[in-house]
């Protein structure tokens, strides 16, 4: 399965926060669209994720002031990339290798969205459930007297 249908699957919903913006309205956003990560934009284009595990981190450092923190200050400033003809398999290994629970997916400059190890997993529980599904009806469509000796 490629990187392109697990999109395909999800859905291309796309959740956003400026550099400059407080941690605390990130927060607020990732609550109330129940998501684990945002893509930070500035002047057009991705500078950065921010993942429930960097708002961890800020957290953690900023003590009682946290919520005055800027998203830049705290945001995942390279994640790595997935790319739509990227196998699953692939994509796996990549975010277990760099604990990174979330990839944004780019062709070229364009982000086409964001693919979560939660997603991943759906979309093996459905490919899955699709192929055992195919082998049944093979099964019960299988010609009498065939295979027998």
């Amino acid at each position: 399965m490629l990187v392109s249908e697990i999109l395909a699957i999800k859905g291309k919903v796309l959740f956003t926060i400026g550099p400059n913006r407080p941690i605390a309205e990130a927060v607020e956003i990732m609550n109330e669209q129940d998501v684990g990560s945002l893509v930070v934009f500035s002047r057009g284009e991705m500078v950065g994720m921010l993942t429930f595990r960097q708002v961890l981190q800020a957290v953690q450092r900023g003590g009682a002031d946290w919520q005055s923190l800027q998203v830049e200050g705290v945001m995942l400033r390279e994640p790595r990339i997935a790319s739509p003809d990227m196998e699953m398999d692939e994509l796996r290994r990549l975010m277990v290798e760099h604990h990174q629970r979330y990839l944004p997916v780019m062709d070229g400059n364009t982000l086409l969205g964001v693919v979560s190890f939660h997603d991943v997993a759906k979309a093996v529980l459905e490919e899955q459930s699709f192929e055992n599904r195919m082998l049944k009806n093979y099964i019960r469509n299988w010609p009498a007297g065939e295979g027998e000796e």
